[in-house]
């Protein structure tokens, strides 16, 4: 009985905390409480305002996935976040930045891998094979109704309601590891809409039950055939070199082939390796300030 009452507690004060902001050092947090959406199931996504911000001025947008993991470690499940409101805060503060604002939105739990992996390139394999892989999965993928979600749904509610610049030179998208190969898709599905991703340690391997080298070969392929004009849009990548990120070097190093055989170049590729650094939200969130800077930078 006490157990059953301790653990009673503990899952109330887990929901009370997850129910609450985040607590920010600076600017300040707007919630939407389960946005709703027709193409995929209802979550929290997190705005974040810049000190001093007026609705009378314009920002550009940062959209983030894994939401929940950005801004308060006291309410993440691992008790790490990216510091986003520091880092962002001190950029904007030495001027090095434009003010901006960062949506988070919030992973779906046990559905993120189907709604980050880019799913189209799925369709390079022959179909029998697509068919057997697809039948043993646990959710079916959902990327592609996810970045409806997002350009057709949250976007434009933003735009709406808050004072933004929604032109793609404006209009960013960022995450790291599956959030890092979500926002390639994303750019790369929706180029209209995102003119820079922020791709932190991409899970070039993919992350769903079938061998790593053929989904990765999967995944390039289709980075190949669908990369956006390098006249007007950005991309930033990066790894470390510990644990899961020591599996993308050789990977990555193709993705850079294919970008600069796309006409990229150093205004619009930043492509960097971390020695030593791992797969953490501590790791990222020391270098985030460099992919701001190369986005946003005044």
């Amino acid at each position: 009985m006490r157990l059953l009452i301790a653990f009673n507690v503990f899952f109330f004060l887990t929901l009370l905390s997850l129910a609450q902001n985040p607590i920010v050092s600076s600017g300040h947090i707007e919630r939407l409480n389960n946005f709703s959406s027709k193409y995929v199931d209802a979550r929290n996504v997190d705005i974040w305002f810049p000190e001093g911000y007026d609705v009378n001025e314009k920002y550009p947008v940062l959209y983030m996935h894994d939401g929940q993991m950005l801004f308060d470690s006291s309410k993440t499940w691992n008790h790490q976040e990216w510091k986003v409101d520091e880092t962002v805060s001190a950029l904007i503060e030495n001027g090095t930045i434009k003010p901006c604002i960062v949506v988070g939105i919030w992973n779906n739990g046990p559905k993120r891998n189907f709604e980050y992996f880019p799913e189209k390139a799925l369709n390079y394999l022959p179909e029998e094979q697509k068919d057997t892989l697809m039948k043993n999965m646990k959710y079916p993928m959902q990327a592609d109704l996810y970045l409806q979600f997002l350009v057709y749904e949250l976007k434009p509610y933003v735009d709406r309601w808050y004072s933004t610049l929604s032109s793609p030179e404006n209009t960013f998208v960022g995450g790291s590891s599956r959030g890092g190969l979500i926002s390639m898709y994303a750019i790369c599905e929706y180029p209209q809409f995102f003119g820079g991703a922020i791709c932190i340690s991409t899970h070039w391997i993919g992350g769903i039950n079938a061998p790593n080298e053929l989904i990765s070969a999967l995944i390039l392929r289709y980075f190949k055939e669908h990369l956006p004009s390098g006249k007007n849009h950005k991309f930033y990548f990066d790894h470390g070199t510990k644990n899961l990120d020591s599996k993308y070097g050789e990977l990555q190093i193709k993705a850079n082939k294919i970008l600069k055989k796309g006409g990229y170049q150093k205004k619009n590729l930043l492509s960097l390796v971390f020695e030593g650094k791992d797969h953490s939200e501590p790791d990222w969130s020391e270098r985030f300030n460099i992919p701001l800077t190369f986005m946003l930078k005044k």
